[in-house]
C-alpha cells in the first residue's frame, strides 16, 4: 500500500514543481518579452489608458494622444498624417505599431528605463502616468517640399545634414493616414490595415529607409571613390571609354546613354563622371576589382544589417563571387547592386563632410511630461569612408555633373551643386527608377539629398535621374538653405 502511495505523492510532487517551473517561467523570465509583444491586446489596452507622448517635428505635434470618451481613454491622432507617415508609423489596438511609434514605444509610452523616476513621482504624487515626447530631426520645410515635389509618383526622398547627421526629410510615397488604422473599432482598423496592405506601392512599407532598388549611375560614385582611393588615379586620368564594351566571355555589350559617345575612345574620370559614361565606369570596375569596390561600399554603408536610425534599415548590397561580365555592370549600379534612398543619400553626405560619414539619426531628444530632458543624440561618425583628398576631388567632380553635365536641372542661382545622376534599368519591359543624389552648397555643405522616382514617374520610359528626380532635389535644397 505505501509504494503505490509513494509513487502517486512523487508524480504529484514532479507536477507541481513543472507546474511552479512553468508558471515562474512564464511570469519572470518572459514577462517582458509577453508584455512587448505586439499581439498582447491587454498591453495595447493599457497603454491606451494612458496619454502616450507626442511625436513632435519643428516645435509641432505631428503625433499625439487626445482624450476619448470610451473605454479606452486615450486615441492617437495624427496631423499631417500622410506628409509624415514613413517618420511616426502608425498606433493600433488592431495593428500594433510601426516606425517611431514602435522604435521609440517605450519612450512614448514612459516604460523607459529612463523615465523610473519620472514614474516613481507619478505614483507618489498620484498623478497620472504620461509618455515622454520624441522630438525628431524632420525640417518640417524640406518634408513638404520633397512631398510636393513627388506628387502622386511613387519614390522616396532623403535629406541629411552632412556633419552630423540629422535627417531633414523623410518622404515615401504612396503615403497614407495614420488615423484610419488608430481608430478605437477593431474591426474597422483590420479593415483599413488590409487594404493599405494590399495597396499598390505597397504604402505601408517605407520606400526610404525599408526598400532597395538598383541606384544605377548614382553607384558610380562609389567606383570613382574606390578608384581615386586606390592612388592609381586622379580627376584628370584618362580611361577607356568606347561607345560600346564588349563583356569578357560572353556576345553581351555595354552602351552609354541613348547608343551615344562620352566624347572619344578615352575620357578623363572627370568628364566620365560629368557625362555618366557607361562603358568608362564599366571598364573602371573591371580593372578594380570586385574586393576593392565592395570594401568601398562597405565604408559607405553598404552591407550593414543593424543600421538603425532608430528604424530598422534595409542592407544594401553589394554582391560576392562576380565574375568580370557582372562586376563591370556591377561598377554601374546594374544586376545585384541594391541601394536603399537612405544609403545614397549616405555616400552623398560622406562627401559632403570631407570624407568622413556621420551617423544618421531621426530622434534629436527625447523629453519627460514636465519637459526635462531624458535623452539626447550626440552625433557620432560611422566611418571615414574616403580621404580628405578624395572627398574634394569627388566634390568637384559631382559640381560638373551640374554645372554642364547630366544633372543641369538641380542648378541653383548663387549656389554651388555638386550631383549625380542614375537612371537604373528595372525588369524587362518596366521604365527604369530616375535617380538623382547631391549635396550644397558645395563649398559649405549643409544639405545631402537622395532622390528616387520609381519606374520613371509621369515620365514613364522618357525619364532620366537628371530630367525627374534633380528637380525634385534642387526644391529641397533650395528649402534647407532657406530655413
Amino acid at each position: 500500500m505505501n509504494t503505490p502511495l509513494r509513487r502517486l505523492a512523487t508524480i504529484t510532487l514532479v507536477m507541481f514543481v513543472a507546474l511552479m517551473g512553468s508558471a515562474t517561467w512564464v511570469q519572470f523570465f518572459q514577462a517582458e518579452s509577453l508584455n512587448t509583444d505586439g499581439r498582447n491586446v491587454r498591453t495595447l489596452y493599457r497603454e491606451h489608458g494612458n496619454a502616450r507622448g507626442p511625436i513632435v517635428a519643428g516645435g509641432e505635434a505631428i503625433a499625439t494622444s487626445v482624450p476619448v470618451d470610451d473605454p479606452f481613454g486615450y486615441q492617437r491622432t495624427y496631423s499631417q498624417g500622410d506628409l509624415y507617415s514613413a517618420v511616426t508609423g502608425f498606433y493600433s489596438i488592431a495593428n500594433s505599431r510601426s516606425q517611431l511609434e514602435l522604435a521609440e514605444n517605450d519612450q512614448l509610452t514612459g516604460r523607459s528605463d529612463q523615465l523610473f523616476f519620472t514614474r516613481i513621482r507619478d505614483l507618489l504624487t498620484g498623478k497620472r502616468p504620461e509618455g515622454a515626447a520624441v522630438e525628431t530631426t524632420i525640417l518640417p520645410a524640406a518634408q513638404q517640399a520633397a512631398r510636393n515635389g513627388l506628387g502622386a509618383q511613387h519614390g522616396a526622398v532623403v535629406a541629411l545634414e552632412p556633419a552630423t547627421g540629422r535627417i531633414l526629410a523623410l518622404v515615401s510615397t504612396p503615403g497614407f493616414d495614420p488615423n484610419v488604422l488608430a481608430v478605437h473599432s477593431t474591426s474597422e482598423a483590420a479593415a483599413q490595415y488590409r487594404a493599405l496592405d494590399q495597396a499598390d506601392g505597397n504604402p505601408l512599407r517605407p520606400n526610404t529607409h525599408q526598400e532597395r532598388y538598383a541606384p544605377g549611375s548614382t553607384f558610380k560614385l562609389v567606383t570613382a571613390a574606390a578608384a581615386l582611393e586606390s592612388g592609381d588615379y586622379q580627376a584628370d586620368t584618362p580611361v577607356p571609354s568606347p561607345d560600346q564594351l564588349t563583356l569578357p566571355q560572353t556576345s553581351a555589350t555595354i552602351g552609354n546613354f541613348g547608343g551615344g559617345s562620352c566624347g572619344g575612345e578615352q575620357v578623363s574620370l572627370a568628364d566620365a563622371l560629368r557625362t555618366s559614361c557607361n562603358t568608362a565606369f564599366a571598364s573602371l570596375g573591371m580593372t578594380l576589382g570586385e574586393d576593392v569596390l565592395r570594401e568601398q561600399s562597405e565604408r559607405f554603408g553598404f552591407l550593414d544589417p543593424d543600421l538603425a536610425v532608430p528604424m530598422p534599415v534595409v542592407e544594401s548590397v553589394f554582391p560576392s563571387d562576380l565574375d568580370q561580365a557582372v562586376l563591370a555592370q556591377s561598377a554601374i549600379g546594374q544586376r545585384d547592386v541594391q541601394a536603399s534612398p537612405l544609403q545614397m543619400a549616405m555616400v552623398a553626405s560622406a562627401i559632403a563632410n570631407g570624407g568622413r560619414l556621420m551617423t544618421p539619426y531621426l530622434v534629436e531628444t527625447v523629453r519627460a511630461a514636465d519637459l526635462t530632458i531624458v535623452s539626447q543624440t550626440d552625433p557620432e561618425p560611422y566611418s571615414d569612408a574616403v580621404s580628405s583628398a578624395t572627398a574634394s576631388a569627388l566634390t568637384q567632380m559631382m559640381v560638373g555633373v551640374v554645372d554642364s553635365g547630366t544633372g543641369k536641372a538641380a542648378r541653383i542661382a548663387g549656389v554651388q551643386v555638386a550631383g549625380k545622376t542614375g537612371t537604373a534599368q528595372t525588369v524587362e519591359g518596366q521604365p527604369p527608377h530616375a535617380w538623382f543624389t547631391a549635396f550644397a552648397p558645395a563649398d559649405a555643405p549643409r544639405v545631402a539629398v537622395a532622390v528616387i522616382v520609381e519606374n520613371g514617374g509621369n515620365l514613364g520610359n522618357e525619364a532620366t535621374g537628371g530630367a525627374v528626380a534633380a528637380p525634385i532635389a534642387r526644391a529641397v535644397i533650395e528649402a534647407v538653405l532657406a530655413s
